[in-house]
């Protein structure tokens, strides 16, 4: 058994492994942004085509890193669902609010690049530049790690100035970094800081249970059973095949078998827009913002049953629903992606909630295990 040892913020460490703790905004916070800062979530083509997804103005789950040297601290969302790492700077425009600001003079490890960063989104843009330093990722020391000085934000909308975070790290794979740099995991599993090149979410789902991301393999305090594994349909992002999703003995995945993208930084969960006002009418939902339902807190109601692979993953109404005074939240938001990449579903923060995930970078697969809530 592996020894563990404090490294500081409530980061332990063993010999290639680290548990990194996350941070976690409450459910009447997260379901008031939405209404008070109705959007839907948008997203952007990258250069080769791909669709990169973008709901960070809704995410719950965030965790700290540092840039720089003497560390500059920042709260990034750790999303599967892009590859750049950005922060704002302190060169940033009024679109960065009161966010804390990488200050490149404070840092003595620091490296020019000026590589133009540019993301446009349906509301705007997130622009700004490249620059070079040392990141630490949970006592993980990444040297020269190429990141995005960001000096616009408009593009994520008001919700950003308000937000918990900072920043985005992304870990999805290198194709979807918008100048195709190497990611921080990349350059993680490069400079031997883990033994295996795989990390593993579990998200919390209380104020004493937040969420732990691990760096370099899997803790199984966190999961009962067996992690069953499915192979990705492509390196980019965390795609897999949704073989089916009944309701109520209803299937609605349209005809056959559809895709779905394993998204930690959308924190519901996404279909098509056909199929999600199929189930809310199912449920009795009422539109609250384009595509987005609040519905009775009736737990009673029917059990969303995923067939991934040939296995059933389930959520009951106490995963999907999301409480907010008498009412819930559906944790189901329409979303249409166009052909090639859509149309598909996202398997967001709801879903991971309830299966631990692991992300095997090295085999290109996505494992699933009931986690362990009771500890």
């Amino acid at each position: 058994m592996f020894k563990s040892f404090t490294i500081g913020l409530g980061i332990t460490s063993t010999v290639g492994l680290v548990r990194y703790p996350l941070k976690k905004r409450d459910n009447h916070e997260f379901v008031q942004s939405l209404i008070n800062n109705p959007h839907s979530p948008s997203y952007r083509l990258s250069a080769d085509g791909s669709i990169v997804i973008n709901d960070y103005e809704n995410s719950q789950y965030y965790g700290e890193i540092t840039l720089g040297t003497p560390s500059q601290k920042f709260d990034v969302i750790f999303d599967t669902g892009s590859a750049d790492l950005w922060v704002a700077s302190v060169k940033c425009d009024s679109s960065c609010g009161r966010h804390k600001k990488y200050d490149s003079r404070k840092s003595s490890t620091y490296i020019a690049n000026g590589t133009a960063f540019n993301i446009e989104y349906g509301s705007g843009p997130v622009s700004g530049y490249e620059s070079v330093d040392n990141l630490n990722m949970g006592g993980l020391a990444v040297k020269n790690q190429i990141f995005a000085e960001v000096t616009d934000v408009s593009g994520l909308g008001a919700a950003y100035k308000a937000g918990k975070f900072d920043g985005i790290l992304g870990l999805a794979f290198p194709v979807l970094s918008v100048n195709k740099v190497p990611t921080a995991f990349e350059n993680v599993v490069n400079q031997g800081l883990v033994t295996k090149a795989e990390f593993a979410f579990y998200l919390g789902n209380s104020a004493t249970d937040v969420g732990e991301l691990t760096l370099g393999g899997t803790d199984p305090a966190h999961y009962t059973g067996s992690i069953t594994y499915v192979p990705l349909l492509a390196a980019t992002y965390w795609e897999i095949t949704l073989n089916d999703l009944k309701i109520a003995g209803q299937s609605f995945v349209g005809s056959g078998e559809s895709k779905a993208i394993v998204d930690s930084g959308t924190s519901i969960l996404t279909g098509p827009s056909n199929e999600v006002t199929k189930i809310a009418a199912l449920l009795g939902g009422k539109e609250v913002v384009p595509g987005e339902y609040f519905v009775k807190c009736d737990y009673t109601f029917p059990n969303f049953v995923f067939n991934i692979n040939g296995n059933d993953y389930t959520l009951t109404p106490y995963d999907y629903l999301i409480p907010d005074g008498s009412l819930c939240l559906l944790g189901l938001m329409a979303l249409d992606i166009p052909a090639p990449t859509g149309p598909l579903w996202i398997l967001g923060d709801v879903f991971m909630r309830k299966y631990y995930t692991v992300f095997d970078v090295a085999n290109k697969r996505v494992g699933f295990a009931l986690a362990n809530h009771g500890q």
